[in-house]
């Protein structure tokens, strides 16, 4: 099982900011002219991408007058993107600290620091007093939390009554061992991949019914098809892209992802819960 440590070594980069402003500036743009549709290709950290999280997102309700918990935040990306597109208030939470700090300044140089708060910390205590949300989401997250029960407790504690809470995660749907490297994790030791009834027990022992439920497999296989086609089309990645985060072994994560999708293995699942 992984522990927090080994969740944060295997995201932190050693210099994000620069990387993408690099990316930034090799598209033409600056860090004073980016807008948040610019920083799709690096601020969708999921299968799927922008697609995905208009699709995910669109399903709760969000709204000027909702605050938003954001599980995992990564860069932030999410959090700017359901600023942006809902104009609600977003607070996120990551436990890996360079990318808290990245997402700040990339926040900043978008102008939505009036809206996002970002905190690093562990999903599993997570530092804000019961009912403080209208609403809460995690974009491919519990991939490495073991604990889904102690999870799911605390994103209830933290969440008003009759507040959706999405999860979009990749999930165990098929027999056999998985292939690493993948996005998430170098070994088996540090993934937490589960069924997608580990999740709904989770969040019905944490007062949570489940109203919807949706496997992505056939749309993630499409979006990898149009990624290899954009992809041998440029002769490479684009300047701002996933790779800036998933470093050297990027084109053996993604093949792996791929190949363990195909097979049925796995495969992205979203949920919408409401807690009681």
């Amino acid at each position: 099982m992984p522990t927090q440590q080994d969740v944060s070594q295997h995201y932190t980069h050693g210099d994000l900011v620069a990387a993408i402003r690099k990316g930034i500036e090799a598209q033409g743009k600056t860090t004073g002219s980016i807008k948040v549709d610019d920083l799709a290709p690096v601020d969708e950290f999921h299968v799927g991408g922008r697609q995905a999280s208009e699709d995910f997102l669109g399903q709760l309700d969000l709204n000027p007058e909702t605050h938003a918990l954001d599980v995992g935040c990564g860069l932030g990306g999410s959090a700017r993107f359901a600023a942006s597109r809902y104009s609600c208030q977003v607070t996120g939470i990551d436990l890996t600290a360079e990318y808290v700090e990245t997402a700040r300044v990339v926040c900043g140089w978008v102008g939505l620091d009036d809206r996002i708060s970002l905190h690093q910390g562990s999903a599993l205590e997570l530092p804000f007093p019961n009912g403080s949300f209208d609403r809460a989401y995690m974009l491919h997250v519990g991939m490495n939390i073991s604990d889904k029960a102690k999870l799911c407790s605390e994103v209830g504690r933290v969440l008003k009554g009759n507040s959706l809470f999405g999860i979009y995660d990749v999930m165990k749907v098929g027999e056999g061992e998985l292939t690493y490297p993948v996005p998430w994790a170098t070994t088996a030791s540090s993934s937490a991949v589960a069924e997608p009834a580990e999740y709904r027990n989770a969040l019905q022992e944490a007062g949570f019914t489940v109203i919807a439920e949706r496997n992505r497999r056939d749309f993630a296989l499409a979006f990898f098809d149009q990624l290899r086609a954009r992809t041998a089309a440029a002769g490479g990645p684009p300047p701002l892209g996933l790779h800036i985060l998933m470093g050297k072994n990027t084109p053996d994560k993604v093949q792996n992802m791929i190949a363990n999708i195909a097979s049925g293995k796995i495969a992205p699942v979203e949920l919408i819960a409401r807690k009681a």
